[in-house]
């Protein structure tokens, strides 16, 4: 069965444990997703399926999104995302659903996200620069120094980290654990931050570096 999910960001709050401890978690509606297409290596050249995300109205998508639902069988949604299958691992069928349950508490995810978008930024807030001295006359204090050489090779090496857009871009953050399991609401809590706004588009998928934590016992 898959072990990614699509959900929308929430907002954070805080959760308690027996003994006092104060958990701060993210609040995700993740899924209900259904797969939408199943793709092999006979036919394809790989294994993976497809899942669509928020249901959405005839109206709002195209000719062709709306002939590739009704192909599958499938009510119409808003977002589709495919997940990779290993050889020797059992694909889904079309139509079957992927619900928040195949997370449990203590399970380890990854959770991907598109950081917010700020715009044009300096190198001080884009790359964390340390910035120039703030006295004995300096008047650039939050710009970068030097960007080359001189004669040769008289030009500025490419990737050399400088003022520019900053934000939109994809982000994955590891290892973080599933504090608890709604699955009449579809919620997962997600102890720590996860990158995007509220609302935001996010896939959480099993962690792929750690194992679940043991139950404790009692």
């Amino acid at each position: 069965m898959a072990d990614m999910i699509l959900g929308r960001k929430g907002r954070m709050t805080q959760l308690f444990t027996d003994d006092g401890r104060c958990i701060p978690v993210t609040i995700v509606e993740a899924g209900p997703c259904t797969v939408t297409q199943v793709k092999t290596a006979e036919k394809d050249g790989y294994r993976a399926v497809q899942l669509a995300f928020d249901p959405a109205k005839e109206k709002s998508l195209s000719k062709p999104v709306l002939g590739h639902f009704k192909r599958a069988g499938v009510d119409p949604h808003r977002v589709l995302r495919e997940l990779r299958f290993e050889d020797g691992s059992t694909l889904p069928e079309v139509g079957a659903k992927v619900l928040c349950s195949i997370f449990e508490k203590n399970h380890f995810v990854d959770v991907i996200g598109w950081m917010k978008g700020r715009g044009t930024a300096g190198v001080m807030k884009r790359h964390g620069f340390q910035g120039r001295p703030g006295s004995h006359g300096h008047m650039c204090q939050r710009r970068p120094g030097s960007i080359g050489m001189h004669s040769y090779p008289a030009r500025v090496w490419k990737g050399k980290r400088m003022a520019g857009h900053y934000g939109t871009t994809r982000v994955t953050i590891q290892n973080l654990e599933v504090v608890r399991v709604d699955a009449e609401k579809n919620i997962l809590m997600i102890r720590g931050a996860i990158p995007g706004p509220t609302g935001g588009l996010v896939m959480v998928r099993a962690s792929k570096k750690r194992k679940p934590t043991p139950a404790k016992k009692g």
